[in-house]
């Protein structure tokens, strides 16, 4: 029984893969287009992506176009193949400049790049294309229903960059290298001003500026003691009712005390 089983299945896999090659060697264009159709609504996006590409060179000028190459494209997307996906969306647009479709297809290009926004520890080239061509999005189409949803997709990718970059001040920290440390964060808090760990930076800010002072030399000392209290009087103004503040006075008192010893 089972081997008569595997005979039938067997049959229906050639049958299946007989009848995709007779219409991909047909050299047909209306064939290869009902096929790619009727793959791509059942889900099988493989087979309808390669009738697509041989339909297109059949089509290119006519009323089947614009759709041929609409479900062309999202066979990528289907696929994950989301570099192609962007590259065909966007060359959507520019082909088929006067289609009801531009906007969507706009809108996918951006948001392929989104789907390849890695997690904060990796490159970050893709999160800053998404970011680019969703703005782009948003301007060329201000009143569109979309709008709302780049704007979201903006702040979750901007979200990333900055614990990246916050990360990277943290690292620079822990590896004692405290005057790169001090300027990823002060560059955290110029490239995301909106950032809702403005406090705990600062606070970094000036533990990075203290320990520098401790472990600078001689020369470049009394500098940067200076610097350390313009530091911590910024975050006791600033942050008057902080849980490090403490901290933030002790690290003050030390580097005043410090200073004495360049009194004449």
């Amino acid at each position: 029984m089972k081997y008569i089983y595997l005979i039938i299945f067997t049959s229906l896999f050639v049958s299946c893969r007989s009848s995709f090659e007779q219409v991909r060697q047909s050299n047909n264009p209306e064939a290869y287009l009902t096929a790619a159709n009727e793959y791509y609504d059942s889900g099988d996006y493989l087979k309808a992506q390669s009738l697509y590409e041989l339909a297109i060179e059949f089509y290119r000028g006519k009323a089947e176009a614009e759709d041929l190459y609409y479900k062309y494209a999202y066979t990528y997307y289907h696929m994950q193949q989301y570099t192609l996906a962007a590259y065909y969306f966007n060359n959507f647009t520019k082909t088929f400049y006067n289609s009801t479709k531009k906007e969507e297809m706009a809108f996918m290009a951006a948001f392929s790049n989104y789907e390849m926004s890695p997690t904060y520890k990796l490159d970050q080239g893709p999160s800053v294309k998404a970011i680019e061509q969703l703005q782009t999005f948003i301007n060329t189409y201000p009143s569109s229903p979309r709008v709302e949803e780049s704007n979201q997709l903006i702040d979750e990718m901007r979200k990333k960059l900055e614990k990246k970059a916050f990360e990277q001040g943290n690292l620079y920290q822990k590896l004692g290298n405290h005057q790169s440390a001090m300027a990823s964060f002060e560059n955290v808090l110029k490239d995301y001003p909106e950032t809702a760990r403005h406090e705990e930076i600062r606070f970094l800010i000036v533990k990075s500026n203290y320990q520098l002072a401790k472990k600078s030399v001689y020369g470049k000392m009394e500098d940067r003691l200076n610097d350390t209290i313009k530091k911590c009087d910024k975050f006791i103004k600033k942050y008057p009712t902080s849980d490090n503040l403490d901290v933030v006075r002790e690290h003050k008192e030390y580097c005043i005390n410090e200073l004495k010893r360049f009194v004449q």
